[in-house]
């Protein structure tokens, strides 16, 4: 599914992250960017030792920040690694808003046109799948409307539950675009 806003595209994929060629895919951080498992585990194993070794050189981020790192031997030439909330810690939507929107600024700071999300701490942070495709999407809409180098945002979601979900979401928000 595709969806044009201003001068960019919003793309849902059901798949892996780490076989996109987007010029970064986004790695669903922890606050010491130890990449263990689930989608970090996924980009390390596949995108080799340097971004893990870049990630300790950075040390870590707070939650709702995002930070930049090579892609090793990923397609992708970047990893941005967003820090999501765990579920029940307080404030969990702005931080995961935060995120988020701090991962697409960094994108248009490094002059990127693409950029791969996944459904950020739905995972084992226990974050509600509906709840993060409304943020996620929300925000992804209303940073398009301004000032972006961005080209094409893809929400890659690896199950079907997913995909539905955030399919049935951008629907909503954009019903006619």
């Amino acid at each position: 599914m595709e969806k044009r806003i201003a001068n960019s595209v919003i793309e849902l994929v059901q798949g892996d992250i780490t076989e996109l060629d987007a010029e970064a895919i986004v790695n669903a951080a922890n606050t010491s960017l130890i990449m263990g498992g689930g989608v970090a585990g996924a980009i390390r194993r596949k995108g080799g030792p340097a971004i893990q070794e870049e990630c300790n050189r950075i040390g870590g981020t707070f939650v709702g920040g995002a930070v930049i790192t090579t892609g090793g031997k990923l397609r992708a030439k970047h990893v941005i690694h967003a820090v999501g909330p765990r579920q029940g810690e307080g404030d969990e939507d702005r931080k995961l808003k935060n995120a988020t929107l701090n991962s697409l600024k960094l994108a248009d700071e490094h002059n990127l046109r693409s950029i791969a999300f996944p459904a950020i701490s739905t995972g084992i942070f226990g974050y509600p799948l509906d709840k993060c495709a409304t943020i996620m999407l929300s925000t992804t809409v209303e940073y398009l409307k301004g000032e972006t180098g961005l080209e094409k945002i893809v929400f890659c979601l690896y199950d079907t539950r997913a995909f539905e979900t955030f399919t049935a979401e951008l629907s909503r928000q954009l019903p006619r675009v």
